[in-house]
């Protein structure tokens, strides 16, 4: 496939309505590519840039490095030849808040060890090139839906977290106990309360959580790492 036909067909690409409820904005997925060669990274440009997202290209893993990464979903084309850190040792020595950025590989020179060593890296694709446009779309689709469902994860755990943070420490102790499976008179004897005390502090846990069963109250605790206290 050429690359205007599969500018072509770019419309099954970028900013969709799932993109836009987990990031809160109609802000363009953001693709990184790095490659040390200026031909590649314009071709590559023209083609994000008309799928819909967002290129932004660098010559070197450094000025990658040193580049903000954004709040929209994001990914990174990686060539794996560099003149300053390899795209592998880049893919290893990738820092904190980078660490779950999908990877997809791109190279002149492929073979199976570094295919390998690169998959288990956590890659997303190694493409040789000359690679097709449709295959690097492909890919990228699939890093970016990737990396949206880790944003989605990001930000109902950070609600689950925020709505915690709103009980009173009886409360927790007692959604600890509700979500170990223990029934409200058994609560009740090892918190010290009678079991209609026992019963309203659950309703007021079941509510700030937004829990409408125990089932889910039991699912937020897991979510949440909570357990109850040993005997």
């Amino acid at each position: 496939m050429t690359q205007i036909e599969a500018v072509t067909n770019c419309t099954a690409y970028g900013v969709d309505a799932a993109s836009k409820a987990a990031t809160g904005h109609d802000a363009a997925p953001v693709v990184f590519v790095v490659d040390d060669d200026a031909s590649v990274r314009r071709s590559l440009d023209l083609l994000i840039h008309a799928a819909g997202w967002r290129p932004e290209t660098f010559a070197s893993a450094q000025e990658f490095l040193a580049s903000p990464r954004p709040s929209t979903p994001s990914c990174l084309v990686l060539d794996v030849a560099l003149p300053d850190l390899n795209g592998l040792d880049l893919q290893k020595q990738i820092s904190g808040d980078r660490l779950d950025t999908p990877v997809i590989f791109i190279t002149g020179h492929g073979d199976v060890p570094t295919t390998v060593r690169a998959m288990k890296g956590g890659a997303i694709e190694f493409l040789t090139k000359p690679f097709r446009d449709q295959d690097l779309l492909d890919a990228v689709q699939l890093a970016l839906e990737r990396d949206l469902s880790r944003i989605e994860s990001e930000k109902a755990a950070s609600g689950l977290k925020s709505k915690f943070e709103t009980l009173t420490p009886r409360e927790r102790e007692i959604m600890a106990l509700v979500a170990s499976g223990l029934m409200n008179k058994q609560v009740a004897g090892k918190v010290g309360l009678s079991e209609i005390t026992v019963k309203v502090h659950r309703g007021r846990v079941m509510q700030k959580m937004g829990a409408k069963t125990l089932a889910d109250l039991v699912r937020i605790a897991e979510a949440l790492g909570i357990r109850a206290p040993a005997s």
